[in-house]
């Protein structure tokens, strides 16, 4: 990536999210829900990177704190380059820029209690790390990994909270390992039992999950791409990295 980031005068990244960063950024939007989307889904990827590339836990999560910081308050986000298509491609190569360039002043700033707060991952970033990226490979691939992994959760809270939604607390723990793939009529009988239902009714269930599933993991896909033609090759793409 150049050492200043293109300007684009009209980004065609999808309104619902790209321009609530964006105003974010510019000081017209709401910081906290920009902010909170951004963590919820690329900070722990980041972090994933930043590990890769040779730095101490601590040290990483400083680099994302400041780096999500600094994106809010330069509003870097009014100079993306459409062109580029994907915001996580964008976003990675915003943090390079970062890295390379403005971390040590972001250092100082935080030092000086001038930064913004941005919230953290969490206490278990590193223990996360060890749990979902167990072989470890570039930083990019560690970057990959880490945002497929976490979009896919993000989508299973989301199915679980309809699942349960109509007081059947519990019944997503007895399903969500028939969401990525068939297990055998053995266990799903066993599920069935479980859930005190028919084994018929235990797969229509399974169905309309795995529906709903893969609805919300394309509307995600679809935030954050330019356009319709790009959310095939982004599902390929999270696949992918699943495998590696």
């Amino acid at each position: 990536m150049s050492d200043s980031l293109p300007v684009c005068q009209a980004p065609q990244f999808p309104a619902t999210r790209w321009s609530l960063v964006a105003a974010a950024g510019s000081g017209a939007g709401d910081p906290h829900a920009a902010l909170t989307w951004l963590c919820e889904r690329y900070w722990f990827p980041l972090f994933a990177y930043v590990r890769g590339r040779g730095a101490a836990p601590e040290d990483a999560e400083d680099v994302v704190q400041g780096f999500f910081a600094q994106l809010l308050e330069s509003n870097t986000f009014a100079q993306a380059d459409a062109e580029r298509g994907r915001f996580r491609s964008f976003l990675l190569g915003c943090l390079r820029h970062f890295m390379a360039h403005e971390w040590r002043d972001a250092r100082r700033l935080k030092r000086g209690g001038a930064a913004r707060h941005v919230p953290l991952d969490g206490p278990d970033a590193e223990a996360r790390l060890a749990r979902d990226i167990p072989a470890r490979g570039t930083p990019e691939q560690d970057f990959d990994r880490a945002w497929a992994v976490t979009l896919l959760d993000h989508v299973a809270e989301q199915v679980r909270a309809e699942c349960e939604a109509d007081g059947h607390d519990g019944r997503f723990a007895v399903l969500e390992s028939f969401l990525l793939g068939e297990r055998g009529e053995t266990p799903l009988a066993a599920a069935a039992e479980k859930l005190g239902v028919s084994l018929a009714a235990v797969k229509s269930i399974v169905h309309r999950l795995r529906r709903r599933f893969r609805e919300k993991l394309m509307a995600e896909i679809r935030e954050t791409v330019t356009g319709p033609d790009d959310v095939q090759g982004e599902l390929q793409h999270l696949l992918a990295a699943l495998a590696t």
